[in-house]
Order: structure tokens, then C-alpha cells, then sequence
């Protein structure tokens, strides 16, 4: 169980980390000791030079992207001629990196070797670039990146992550605690298969993104019971919009009943939906990407969450077992098991509670 729960956080994609950064460091330190051995007296006007060079580039770019703003964009776009200097990447870092090497040339120029012996930049100025790239310095402007994001569908799994949280999980999550209550207080044979591991909201989150509506009909081992008492919450205008879970009856192999409170995420249906829509240019592979972001987007989100804590659990389906019939009922089982575990070493029962459960 261990190691399949390992195996889990293996398929979450973690965010990026400095390595980047130390390897073009390593470069640009390879780089300087070539050049200084080689060319000692002339290393720092070259170094200058270098800088300006790569530094120049995307300020020039940047007056392109300018010129595309100014024209169809300037009224749509932005509040104001001055937002769009930052916008395409002339402001910042990039003008401030483009002065102080200009500087640096022109207190160094007199150490600039001869034209024939210019051969060295070849090294310099694509480990200074490597170097500046990963610092930031280079990194595209914001309309590169709104390009990039509208044209491929980066975006689609952050936004659909805080949607769901802040249009739905953070509504609900705190009345569950009380709607479970109110559930077992109106079924009183339910109220014992009722895990204290139990008494969260499961979201599953398959990577395929192809999800059924009634979970009993993926799994025989899990039956529809109830639905538990309604919230109605005034919302964008609709006076006591509903809101509710589900619960749903899970057996073991042996087989033992298990009462939880379990959906889908249900953005998930708007990932599969996009990916059979050709409009959309979003297929199968991104959509496991979408999938993969989308859940790490909201689990990041709901830990930062002081209303959501300790009343979720999010499970992530893997897409391989997928000819087990009981896949479903062994995962929501696996994870009530584990989430019964931590409960128990946080909070053991009473000496008084465990008599009467064992008595």
C-alpha cells in the first residue's frame, strides 16, 4: 500500500528547481578560465562586450513587440501607455542589465583586443546568455508569455484548480463536518461504518479525466446510499443555490461496509470535453498533463487553506489498472485505510470508547 502510494507522488510533476541556473553558472566558470587563460589581458573588456551583445537583443525584440502593441493593442489591452513598456519586456532587469554593460564596455574599451582576435566571443556570449537566461534577466515578456499560454493551453489547469476551490471547496468544506453529523444523527446502522478517516470529502482524480456520473456503475463494490442534507448558500444572485455530497456504501474483499462521502473533481469533465473538441487543440497528452498540473495546483491551493484543512483527500487514479474491476472500491479503501492510520496515532480513542467499540 506503501508503495503504491509512493508511486502516487512519483506521477506528480514538482515544481522546477535551481538547477538550471548552478549548470549555467558552471558554463560561465568554464568559459571565464578559457578566456583568461588564453586572452588574460583583454578578459574583462570581452566580458563587457559580451554583455552588451546579448543584453542589446531583446531590447531590439522587445521595440517589435512594442510596435504590434501600440498599434492594434493599446486601447484593449492596457490602462495606459506606461504598462505597456514592462508588457514587451523593455523596463526592469532587461534595461538595467543593457546600462550597467554598456557601462562596464565603456570603462573597459581600452582593453578590448583587435578585431582578428574577437574569436573568443564565440565562447563568451552563449555562456554569458545561458547565464542571464536562467537569472531571469532574458526571460520573456509578458505578452510572450500570454502568447504562449493563449495559443498552447498552459493556463487551463491552474484556473481550473481555483475555480473548483474558491467556487465550490471552500463553500462546502466547512459545513461537511456538521451535514455528516446531521446524516448519521437521521441513520443511526450507518453511523458505525463511519471511519474517523472516513469523515472527509474524497475527491478523486483520475488521469484519464474520463469520468462517470454514478460511481456504482464502475465498480460493483459501491453502492449509492445517500445524499447528505443540502447546503444552500446565496450565491452570484441565486438565493439558496444547492450544494451537496453524495454517499456512497464501499466493500472490501471480505466484505466488510464503509460509509465516505466521495465525487469526482468535477473540472475534470471540462479537461475531457476540451480534448474531444478539435476547436480546443488539446489532446490526449496534454490533457494528462492538464490532469497531472491540475491536481498539484489544487492540492497546493487546499494546504494553504485554514477553512479546507483536514476535510479533504485528494486521490489521484492512476490509468493502468483500469481492467481490475474493483480498482475504484480498492483505492477509496486503500486511502480510508491510510487516513485511519493517522488519525488513530494523532488522536488514539479513549481508554472508555475503545471498551465500548471492543466490549
Amino acid at each position: 500500500k506503501m508503495q503504491t502510494l509512493r508511486d502516487q507522488d512519483a506521477l506528480i510533476p514538482r515544481p522546477r528547481g535551481e538547477l538550471p541556473k548552478l549548470c549555467a553558472a558552471g558554463l560561465v566558470a568554464l568559459a571565464t578560465m578559457g578566456v583568461v587563460v588564453l586572452s588574460p589581458d583583454s578578459f574583462l573588456g570581452m566580458v563587457a562586450l559580451a554583455a552588451l551583445m546579448v543584453t542589446l537583443g531583446p531590447l531590439l525584440h522587445g521595440l517589435c513587440l512594442l510596435a504590434e502593441e501600440l498599434r492594434h493593442h493599446s486601447n484593449t489591452r492596457y490602462r495606459a501607455c506606461r504598462h505597456m513598456l514592462p508588457a514587451c519586456g523593455l523596463w526592469g532587469k532587461t534595461l538595467l542589465a543593457a546600462g550597467l554593460a554598456g557601462l562596464f564596455l565603456y570603462l573597459t574599451k581600452q582593453l578590448l583586443p583587435p578585431r582578428d582576435q574577437c574569436w573568443e566571443l564565440l565562447v563568451l556570449v552563449p555562456a554569458v546568455y545561458a547565464l542571464l537566461k536562467s537569472l531571469g534577466v532574458m526571460g520573456p515578456s509578458e505578452v510572450e508569455v500570454s502568447g504562449i499560454c493563449e495559443g498552447r493551453k498552459m493556463n487551463v489547469a491552474h484556473g481550473l484548480a481555483w475555480s473548483f476551490y474558491l467556487g465550490y471547496l471552500q463553500l462546502v468544506l466547512p459545513r461537511l463536518e456538521n451535514s455528516i453529523a446531521a446524516f448519521c444523527a437521521a441513520h443511526h446502522r450507518s453511523t458505525p461504518l463511519w471511519s474517523r478517516g472516513s469523515r472527509k470529502l474524497l475527491i478523486l482524480v483520475p488521469l484519464s479525466a474520463n469520468i462517470s456520473h454514478k460511481l456504482e456503475d464502475e465498480d460493483d463494490n459501491i453502492s449509492f446510499l445517500e445524499n447528505l442534507p443540502n447546503n444552500e448558500i446565496d450565491r452570484a444572485g441565486v438565493r439558496g443555490r444547492v450544494y451537496k455530497h453524495s454517499v456512497y456504501r464501499v466493500k472490501d474483499g471480505q466484505g466488510a461496509a464503509h460509509d465516505c462521502a466521495v465525487e469526482y473533481a468535477t473540472p475534470l469533465l471540462t479537461l475531457y470535453r476540451m480534448s474531444q473538441e478539435r476547436s480546443a487543440g488539446f489532446g490526449e497528452p496534454e490533457r494528462r498533463q492538464q490532469v497531472l498540473l491540475f491536481y498539484r495546483t489544487l492540492q497546493d491551493v487546499l494546504e494553504q487553506s485554514l477553512e479546507c484543512r483536514n476535510r479533504y483527500k485528494l486521490i489521484l487514479l492512476s490509468d493502468e489498472h483500469e481492467d481490475d474491476p474493483h480498482f475504484l472500491s480498492k483505492a477509496i479503501l486503500r486511502h480510508l485505510d491510510q487516513q485511519e492510520r493517522e488519525e488513530f496515532c494523532l488522536h488514539p480513542l479513549p481508554e472508555q470508547e475503545t471498551k465500548h467499540l471492543w466490549g
